[in-house]
């Protein structure tokens, strides 16, 4: 069970299931906000916060079988674009930004993102995602601050 969460139900065997995964969390995050009780940010922070969590967990359990932060782990992509959409309006365009935002950190891995890596077990895999969330997030603000895009 630990490796079916870690790659997101087998979507870490997928060629670019990081991408893939994020993609899923997007259209799941669009999902729930078309849903009535899905109105407070403080739902959304209470699940990326179990995800996050969950993911250290099954990071641990899964890097004696899969090695060091395998590809095959594609939990800390579903927390890192949750972390990305924070606290941001419910906004498609808006999201599509953060999606590219997120994926564009956690590729180039800038500003300490890296470093994150070299944390042990379960909690490396997570962090680099999540401060890549953080970044995102940040722009994401100013953006949603600045510009604001009406929501469908």
């Amino acid at each position: 069970m630990n490796k079916a969460i870690a790659s997101i139900f087998g979507v870490g065997y997928i060629k670019g299931g990081g991408t893939v995964a994020a993609v899923i969390t997007c259209a799941v995050l669009y999902l729930l906000w078309q849903q009535a009780w899905f109105v407070s940010p403080f739902y959304l922070l209470l699940i990326t916060i179990l995800i996050t969590v969950l993911g250290i967990y099954v990071g641990n359990v899964v890097e004696a079988d899969w090695g060091k932060d395998s590809s095959r782990v594609v939990i800390d992509e579903v927390a890192g674009m949750l972390v990305t959409m924070l606290f941001i309006p419910q906004n498609i365009y808006l999201l599509i930004a953060g999606l590219v935002l997120f994926r564009f950190f956690d590729i180039v891995k800038p500003l300490y993102i890296r470093r994150m890596e070299d944390l042990p077990g379960g909690t490396g895999v997570m962090l680099d995602d999540v401060l890549a969330g953080i970044y995102a997030n940040v722009i994401l603000q100013a953006i949603a601050f600045f510009i604001y895009v009406s929501p469908f």
